[in-house]
């Protein structure tokens, strides 16, 4: 279980009528998170939720807001993004996995531990599956970034110098 954005709430402060709850991860929160995601940072992350009782069930649904930094895929510079995403969950009792059987409209559904939700938790995760898993810089700043790459026949050349200027007879060969 994570616990960098860990915001319990025990079901028994649910009614069946929509509480909101405002979420906000401190800097400590956002730093773990991006350890967490492998980002370079998360600048911003915030939600604004409700949260009901529907039987023995939790319903959560609103939005979370998130400023991000992650790194391009292509020649590791920074990418900003700004994440908006809604969100719509269903907690209840973990269900038997031969049970589990969704509509295409059904809510994703996460567990009840210990007779509480967790909606930072829940946060966290929608703001993973959020993220663009292949992010690019723009155009000029991969073009500046492979100035300093080298092909795989440089690198390949370069190691191959490399071994042969380490090797101890490279040096009787010398004129």
């Amino acid at each position: 279980m994570n616990a960098e954005f860990s915001r319990r709430i025990p079901l028994l402060k649910l009614s069946t009528r929509a509480q909101p709850f405002h979420l906000e991860a401190d800097a400590a929160a956002r730093q773990a998170l991006a350890k967490r995601f492998d980002l370079v940072s998360v600048e911003r992350l915030e939600a604004q939720l409700e949260a009901y009782r529907s039987g023995p069930a939790a319903i959560v649904t609103g939005k979370l807001s998130a400023d991000v930094v992650q790194s391009c895929v292509v020649s590791g510079e920074p990418v900003p993004a700004r994440v908006e995403e809604v969100i719509q969950l269903r907690f209840e009792e973990a269900p038997d996995e031969d049970d589990l059987e969704l509509e295409e409209e059904a809510l994703d559904v996460l567990p009840i531990e210990q007779d509480s939700i967790d909606l930072g938790e829940a946060v966290a995760q929608s703001l993973f599956l959020a993220l663009d898993p292949y992010p690019r810089a723009d155009p000029v700043a991969i073009q500046k970034a492979r100035l300093h790459l080298t092909s795989e026949e440089e690198a390949q050349a370069a190691e191959a110098a490399e071994k042969a200027a380490a090797n101890p007879f490279a040096r009787l060969k010398r004129p």
